[in-house]
């Protein structure tokens, strides 16, 4: 059961013992039907669940483009020792590679197309600027996945997001199966916000390869999947995942033979730019989280 949060930052987290999550204050949807492409059934069913599902986004000749960009830059050997790209442990494998936009071209004209920079500013209500975009490969039988969390929740202790007024857009590049890892989703979690233990320093920030804290507790799942369900974003290449910042979420890792890949891009609003972060001592690194807040134009 949700509390009305009594302290001076709603969204206080890694705390040091438990707390019950709290009713989320800020509004899902910040626009209406007439600001952008998505009509009001559309922006009513993303504010109660959290999330919207856009079919056929991209056409098959664009997913064929940006697969080949995914294998041309997942075999860049100059790129292997970039901070910005994240290997696999197990594989040696590229898993992921961030600020994706400010090395492959392709992808940084994706970010300004008005098909999805349109839909951006009108759940968010405002210009926007990209605040994170990464390619994520999940490759057949070695694919690992991520634990439960609310991306905001790391977002606002670790990188200075005042408030959930950002949201995630997950473009897939190969079918999205309910057995190769595709991501998991508890619907209307992002009504709540459920506050972290934290079992490490606040200095001791989570890496892209390694999730330790901002990660919700076991009862707090339970409930929130007892009372929601939990929903799976299956589809074919070229669907469009739209998810709320503080939606709960989480994959499983792949054991398939089947890959799966996804383009990944946060947009933020220009009203909601980072500040100094509420439980750590210094920001990440800006390939993670952007300090840029330049508004997106097309």
């Amino acid at each position: 059961m949700a509390r009305t949060p009594t302290f001076a930052d709603p969204y206080a987290t890694r705390v040091t013992a438990a707390r019950y999550p709290i009713h989320r204050p800020d509004p899902i949807v910040w626009g209406s039907a007439g600001d952008g492409p998505i009509n009001a059934a559309t922006l009513a069913s993303h504010s109660i669940k959290g999330y919207h599902l856009v079919e056929g986004l991209l056409s098959p000749a664009e997913v064929r483009a940006y697969w080949r960009e995914l294998v041309r830059l997942s075999g860049d050997g100059t790129l292997t020792a970039d901070e910005r790209v994240v290997i696999e442990k197990s594989s040696g494998q590229v898993r992921s590679i961030f600020e994706v936009h400010k090395i492959s071209e392709l992808i940084a004209e994706l970010v300004c197309d008005p098909r999805i920079l349109d839909r951006a500013r009108q759940i968010l209500g405002s210009e926007v600027y990209l605040h994170q975009s990464r390619i994520d490969y999940v490759p057949g039988f070695t694919g690992t996945g991520y634990y439960w969390h609310s991306d905001f929740e790391t977002w606002h202790a670790e990188d200075g997001m005042p408030r959930p007024r950002a949201v995630g857009c997950s473009l897939a590049l190969t079918d999205n199966h309910p057995f190769n890892g595709s991501l998991m989703i508890i619907p209307s979690s992002q009504r709540v916000f459920v506050p972290c233990v934290a079992h490490a320093t606040a200095d001791d920030q989570d890496s892209p390869q390694h999730q330790k804290t901002g990660v919700p507790s076991r009862r707090d799942l339970t409930a929130l999947a007892a009372g929601s369900g939990i929903d799976q974003f299956t589809g074919p290449p070229g669907s469009a995942l739209w998810f709320d910042s503080n939606v709960m979420h989480g994959s499983g890792n792949n054991i398939t033979p089947y890959p799966r890949s996804n383009i990944f891009l946060v947009f933020n609003s220009v009203e909601n730019t980072l500040v100094e972060p509420y439980a750590a001592s210094a920001p990440r690194p800006s390939f993670i989280s952007s300090r840029d807040f330049t508004p997106l134009v097309r």
